[in-house]
């Protein structure tokens, strides 16, 4: 059976709309030819300096052109993209570019410095793509990005085997499995998964004509003009790469944002200024700041070309979603629930002054809930159970078969992506989602590990033991917490720098408190909820970094 690849429907849209934007950021068009010329001249740049099939290439970039451009060039060339927190540290690159078998890295210039310090142990990366941001030159053991696109070549690249839909994307995530783990997505499974909400669908097995081109895809935009959107939050999550993905698929146009740190002004001013029709963003974490800035501005920007808000990674709120309707009642709030591993769970859609509740969702047609006997959960039953999705899903983590085979269990002969969520069913099908059932903490959509931060603190001169857990936040979902056991004059504040110079700084305790014992049982567990509800109790009467 044949399956689509991203490069097959992007090169057919490159040849039947040349001219049209696919790529916007700032001043800087590029359009869908030029999208797919340059992402010719990386990938023949990338094979010429030894990549070979399914290798990995690391991209190590804030939002824009040159992320979906690489990606392109991947697809194109059979290899691999692997996603790169663009928060993380030199330790924790080392580990995810170690574990990824990475043989190139493209990142932005203002990250040199980093990845500087981080070359000597990667061994594996042997091409270094510098891409200029205006922090700096480019270093000397690295080659200009542009220069790598402007490689010549005979036309539609390939690599040395034929492209399939088995090619991979990775995903790297830290949900709950302690390090990073690089979810394998073959680009057929995504692709369908992913195209199963728009209106005209792909049909299940690509219909290239002679020249390489599908005449679906044609038809598809024939009919319907593909959209404008926006992805607020980064390209290194899925949820901006995915969406993303989707609306060039569609034929239509990314806009990304220029500024590093999210702005609600920008993001308003482009919305504005390109009548985009969709954005993408994570929960809370980007809504309460939009509506924040419609309540006291509610005349400055003419919004009315947005039609959808679209957030997954994490939960959104009711609140915010009603204040959005309020403003503009012909928006579609869609809160789609999934994660790295198990796309298409359920979704929960609001418009027109109503809005679902927070952590209420629909289940999809291929999704059910089963208890800890590996049986389904009855609507109306009470029984909490877990939550899976079957059909198109990723072939497992990579190098991991042991989490794989926990993750990805096949049941009655049918294999599920069983990330590890907790739920009820309520009796007109609906869930309502508890959370992992680990200790694992999700602040903005980012993933925090708390055993990671705890080994942290303990490497803190006067630390001797430390738990980390997560305090529920109006914002951001979770804040990081910390409990160490050390000595009462501990400099809290030096404590809690010396984990953000370790690790990112999301994953740095924002209050930290100190007591004498932990109290850890013999087998060395500790008790987490006792702790997250002592921190919770004590951060009632305490500033954010300690009294």
């Amino acid at each position: 059976m044949a399956r689509w690849t991203y490069a097959d429907i992007w090169e057919t849209l490159a040849y039947v709309q040349p001219g049209r934007s696919a790529l916007v950021h700032g001043e800087r068009r590029v359009s869908w030819q030029a999208f797919s010329d340059r992402a010719d001249g990386l990938a023949r740049h990338l094979l010429d300096h030894g990549a070979r099939h399914q290798d990995k290439v690391a991209f190590y970039l804030h939002n824009g052109p040159e992320y979906l451009e690489a990606f392109f060039a991947c697809s194109k060339a059979s290899l691999v993209h692997v996603n790169t927190n663009f928060r993380y540290g030199k330790s924790e690159l080392v580990y995810l570019w170690n574990n990824a078998d990475a043989i190139a890295a493209i990142f932005h210039g203002s990250f040199a410095s980093i990845v500087e310090d981080a070359r000597p142990e990667v061994p594996s990366i042997r091409t270094w793509l510098w891409v200029d941001d205006g922090s700096g030159p480019c270093p000397k053991w690295a080659q200009p990005y542009e220069q790598a696109v402007a490689t010549p070549n005979s036309g539609r690249v390939r690599g040395s085997q034929a492209r399939s839909g088995n090619d991979l994307l990775l995903l790297y995530t830290g949900g709950t499995t302690g390090m990073p783990k690089g979810v394998m997505w073959p680009q057929h499974e995504l692709l369908m998964v992913t195209d199963a909400s728009n209106g005209i669908r792909l049909p299940p097995e690509p219909d290239l004509d002679a020249n390489g081109y599908s005449p679906a895809v044609r038809q598809r935009i024939e009919s319907r003009a593909g959209p404008t959107s926006i992805p607020a939050c980064p390209l290194m999550h899925g949820t901006g790469l995915f969406n993303s993905m989707n609306t060039l698929c569609l034929g239509g146009t990314i806009v990304t944002l220029t500024e590093s740190r999210f702005s609600v002004t920008e993001l308003f001013d482009t919305i504005e200024e390109h009548r985009a029709k969709s954005i993408f963003i994570v929960g809370d974490a980007f809504a309460k700041p939009i509506l924040n800035a419609l309540d006291r501005e509610p005349d400055r920007w003419d919004l009315s070309s947005l039609r959808v808000i679209l957030s997954s990674g994490v939960m959104w709120g009711n609140e915010s979603k009603l204040g959005l309707l309020g403003h503009y009642p012909d928006l579609i709030l869609v809160d789609a629930y999934g994660s790295s591993e198990a796309m298409g769970v359920g979704s929960s859609v609001s418009s027109k002054g109503t809005a679902s509740e927070t952590a209420s969702f629909k289940l999809g047609e291929n999704s059910i809930v089963i208890d800890d006997d590996g049986n389904l959960v009855r609507p109306g039953s009470g029984v909490v159970g877990r939550i899976g999705v079957r059909g198109h899903t990723p072939s497992g983590y990579y190098k991991d078969e042991v989490k794989t085979a926990a993750i990805f269990p096949v049941i009655d002969g049918v294999r599920y992506a069983i990330p590890g969520d907790y739920a009820t069913v309520s009796e007109d099908g609906s869930i309502c989602l508890l959370g992992r059932g680990s200790v694992c903490i999700n602040t903005a959509g980012e993933k925090v590990f708390p055993e990671e931060v705890e080994e942290a603190l303990k490497r803190v001169n006067s630390v001797e033991d430390a738990v980390v857990v997560g305090l529920p936040d109006d914002r951001f979902g979770q804040t990081v917490a910390a409990v160490v056991q050390a000595p009462a004059d501990l400099a809290r504040g030096a404590a809690i720098e010396s984990v953000r110079a370790e690790l990112a700084h999301y994953k740095a305790p924002r209050q930290l408190f100190v007591v004498p014992n932990l109290d850890r049982a013999a087998n060395g567990k500790i008790d987490y909820q006792r702790w997250a509800d002592y921190a919770a109790t004590e951060a009632t009467r305490s500033s954010p970094s300690g009294p």
